[in-house]
């Protein structure tokens, strides 16, 4: 029987809006972590939940600078009921917005709230506990190259210019992480991903991924180093132990003989591609996974799993906007991208969810 078009009668509804959506439960997890950054005796400030929400906001709609952030949700509905202010409150300055923030971003706050949310039981349940992929990637440096200069006699970073755009010069100048650094940012490194590329100040992310669904366990930041990937790899390893032995893809760039015997050592069994570059003398590089390992019919399906990686870097940049940090300093910038890692879970997750049976 075909069903009639018309509208309610009713002038007011008395029915909550919080009613109509499921309970936000990975912040109320989060709320013993909160009350150990503040203080029982001053004035109240911005609650930790509202300044959370409002930091994956910019992750999920690539909002550029927090004037923008606050204009939003000074005026958008939907940006005012997520984060949690009534439609008669006044939003935050922006200064005052960003001191509060920084508070978190100095806490393990952005990797608890990543913890909290795999570890919900209808997620959880997404989750492989075998297989796992690493991978990274470098993420612009809030900083220009005309910061990175000499550092002084006793090898601190040096004082900054005068002026807000002075002028350098850097013909003739051989420039090193070891003989300079950047005045705006201490913690950024020069760095290049090969032979014949510019270099830039940047920062290294890494992402240890599951390869059952594609979602993100664990990511980290550090300095742009040659050893940083592989040691970042082994860190997010150590913080999941597991009993089982599994299984981890990678790139080439992880084809290293210490770092397969770090992974032996752990019970991984390491899924990384050939290494078979040809050196200067015509001779091939010596990879050190063996035969044992690529004969394996499951070595086949983390090389095209381990793929999938990209997606979450493509997606933090293309998508949210995090091409350069908008924060200076590798504590800050490394908790910025907890965020963004843990909003890429956020997006894919209601898909992954209604594909599960009731």
């Amino acid at each position: 029987m075909r069903g009639r078009s018309g509208f309610g009668d009713e002038l007011f509804s008395f029915v909550r809006l919080e009613e109509r959506v499921p309970a936000d439960e990975v912040p109320a997890g989060l709320s013993g972590s909160f009350s150990a950054l503040y203080s029982a005796t001053c004035r109240p400030s911005i609650p930790p939940e509202m300044l959370l929400r409002a930091t994956l906001l910019q992750a999920l709609y690539s909002v550029r600078s927090e004037r923008m952030r606050m204009e939003q949700i000074n005026y958008n509905l939907l940006f005012r009921w997520f984060v949690g202010l009534s439609m008669d409150a006044s939003v935050w300055h922006a200064t005052g917005f960003t001191h509060n923030r920084d508070r978190l971003l100095q806490a393990d706050v952005a990797r608890a709230f990543l913890a909290g949310l795999l570890a919900l039981p209808r997620v959880k349940r997404l989750l492989s506990s075998e297989h796992f992929s690493v991978d990274d990637t470098l993420i612009d440096a809030w900083a220009s190259m005309k910061s990175f200069v000499p550092k002084d006699e006793g090898g601190a970073p040096p004082a900054p210019p005068l002026g807000r755009n002075a002028e350098r010069n850097f013909r003739g100048e051989t420039r090193s992480n070891e003989t300079h650094a950047s005045t705006t940012d201490p913690d950024a490194r020069l760095y290049r991903k090969g032979h014949g590329q510019s270099s830039w100040l940047c920062y290294m992310a890494h992402v240890l991924m599951e390869k059952r669904n594609g979602l993100v366990v664990d990511s980290t930041l550090t300095h742009a180093t040659g050893t940083a990937e592989r040691k970042a790899a082994l860190a997010m390893l150590d913080r999941r132990p597991s009993a089982r032995r599994i299984t981890l893809g990678a790139d080439k760039a992880y084809d290293v003989a210490d770092f397969v015997g770090e992974l032996r050592a752990r019970k991984v069994t390491p899924h990384i591609a050939v290494n078979g570059t040809i050196s200067k003398t015509g001779k091939r590089r010596k990879t050190a996974i063996d035969n044992r390992t690529l004969r394996h019919p499951g070595y086949e399906i983390s090389q095209r799993c381990r793929k999938r990686l990209e997606e979450v870097f493509g997606w933090a940049k293309a998508s949210a906007g995090l091409t350069k940090f908008k924060v200076k300093g590798l504590t800050k910038s490394a908790a910025i991208f907890s965020f963004f890692t843990a909003a890429y879970n956020l997006v894919r997750l209601p898909k992954l969810l209604s594909q599960q049976p009731a």
